[in-house]
């Protein structure tokens, strides 16, 4: 099993910008893929990226402009660098991991992923 804490979430001005950490631990050498989502209440979970074990990210087209993850590999910790945050960017935010090197639009599919943290709340004003 693997366990995922996020951090990092705060309320934020808009324009501001906001690093989330997820570190996992566990059986962390299973691990392929590591990917970001998040959610709005009454919405479905939206694939922001991830980044899989040999360093290879995707992201979804209409945030790879703002937002860029990135990972200690030896620490075992996934990162979310978001700059020229908006309102519409007010949500959950998700860590997740997966057993299999994924890429494409298949990393911003939740299930490709085997578990999850448990949210930290971002709130741009």
């Amino acid at each position: 099993q693997v366990q995922l804490v996020e951090s990092g979430g705060e309320s934020v001005q808009a324009g501001g910008s906001l690093r989330l950490s997820c570190v996992a631990s566990g059986a962390t050498q299973d691990i392929g893929c590591m990917g970001w989502f998040r959610q709005v209440p009454g919405l479905e979970r939206e694939g922001i990226g991830s980044i899989d074990s040999d360093g290879i990210t995707t992201y979804a087209d209409s945030l790879k402009a703002r937002f860029t993850i990135s990972q200690d590999n030896a620490k075992k910790i996934l990162y979310l660098q978001m700059n020229s945050l908006k309102p519409e960017d007010t949500a959950a935010y998700y860590c997740a991991v997966g057993f299999f090197r994924i890429t494409g639009i298949q990393a911003l599919r939740e299930l490709s992923y085997n578990y999850w943290g448990q949210g930290t709340q971002v709130t741009v004003s």
